[in-house]
């Protein structure tokens, strides 16, 4: 049920997503501005991610989703209505997305801490795996939806249509009832709500192959995240069309998904911090290729590598901090590497939006891949236990940790 539901949820919000960075191309040709949205979507998660991660181990994860998927799909729905009404601007388009990024930044570590609670311990590689499939294949969808959406129905549309997917999860969560986790009910003081974010803090400063991964993905993304600037490619350099736009922007979802299938089939994975390494690296080559491209297929082959590559990275992360971390720990882990994993994109969105102002959209993107193969690099220099971390040792560790939190 839950995977059905967040399925279904993430295809509305790409949908939303990718017709957004359109509509805003709509709105004005400077890449700075339209890149402005990674900030607007970076500073809720940077201002109330500890306090979101406090929430998620203190109150029931369940609920706390259902109320946040509430407030994006209500969100939604505002921004359906201002663009039928024609009265959008660029700072109406930025306020409503910044109350969707403070419900996502409270979504986020409720949601990802409840997955461990649905599957044994022993499956949930392969329920990450699923999970990730599950989002790729909305981001399949989605996408390559909006751009038909924006041809024939208009883009309020792809707004309207996001915020009914997001019943989709609701109902799903609804459904399933209660679920067993070890949240810690106490009472609300500021004094306590500090101490449970030194708690968490700590808690990742003493996990080094947590913090180095997290590190390896913040600067990696930071460096390759140039999507905001795919309408400017679509439109300026491969002159192609929205329904066009539409599929380059779910290539590195198909890529993604590619991987996905393969990982969720896969047991006792080994060498993963080595591949971590290897695929940001790749990921990075991958879009300098990216930035090459002057060709529509070119560009799709070379999003779809940077799908691949990014899928890789992001299951074995997940499920390694996953597997490292205690259950009643699990929220402020998920809320500080949240920090981590969207402040790289969002605001590598808003650094590539300034360079391609200054020099163009396509050195920005070759740059961008070429500061994300140096950054895997000095990452692994830092910290070679990353390099050499097989794998089993999170189960390991894992069940250490846990016995001690017991």
């Amino acid at each position: 049920m839950y995977w059905i539901g967040h399925t279904v949820s993430f295809a509305g919000s790409q949908m939303q997503l990718w017709a957004l960075y359109w509509h805003l191309r709509m709105l004005t040709d400077q890449p700075m501005y339209i890149s402005g949205i990674g900030l607007v979507r970076f500073l809720p998660v940077f201002l109330l991610s500890l306090v979101a991660g406090v929430a998620a181990d203190r109150f029931d994860r369940r609920k706390t989703t259902i109320l946040t998927q509430l407030a994006q799909g209500l969100a939604a729905v505002a921004l359906g209505f201002s663009a039928f009404r024609g009265q959008t601007s660029i700072w109406m388009l930025f306020a409503l997305v910044g109350i969707q990024s403070v419900a996502v930044t409270f979504d986020v570590p409720a949601r990802q801490a409840l997955i461990p609670s649905l599957v044994p311990r022993e499956n949930l590689a392969s329920a990450y795996s699923l999970t990730s499939i599950g989002s790729k294949v909305g981001g399949i969808l989605g996408p390559s939806i909006s751009g038909l959406i924006i041809v024939y129905l208009g883009i309020e549309w792809a707004y309207w249509l996001n915020a009914i997917s997001f019943l989709a999860v609701i109902a799903a969560l609804i459904a399933m009832g209660n679920i067993q986790s070890v949240v810690e009910k106490r009472s609300i003081t500021l004094s306590g709500t500090l101490l449970d974010m030194r708690a968490g803090i700590e808690f990742i400063k003493n996990s080094p192959i947590i913090l180095s991964a997290m590190i390896m993905d913040f600067f990696g993304s930071f460096f390759s995240s140039a999507n905001t600037l795919l309408p400017f490619v679509a439109t300026d350099i491969l002159h192609v069309g929205p329904i066009q736009y539409g599929w380059l922007s779910a290539s590195q979802s198909i890529g993604t998904v590619m991987t996905g299938v393969y990982l969720s089939q896969k047991h006792n994975l080994r060498r993963q911090g080595m591949l971590i390494t290897v695929s940001i690296a790749a990921f990075g080559l991958a879009t300098i290729l990216f930035g090459l491209s002057t060709s529509f297929w070119l560009a799709m082959f070379s999003l779809l590598l940077i799908g691949v590559f990014d899928g890789l990275s992001t299951i074995i992360r997940n499920t390694v901090r996953q597997l490292l971390t205690p259950d009643a720990m699990r929220g402020r882990m998920m809320s500080i590497t949240q920090i981590f994993f969207k402040g790289g994109p969002q605001l590598g969105e808003v650094e590539a939006g300034i360079v391609a102002q200054l020099l163009g959209v396509p050195f920005a993107i070759i740059s961008g891949g070429v500061g994300c193969v140096l950054a895997a690099w000095l990452v692994v220099k830092k910290y070679p236990q990353l390099w050499k971390f097989n794998g089993h040792e999170a189960l390991a560790e894992g069940s250490q940790v846990q016995k001690a939190a017991i």
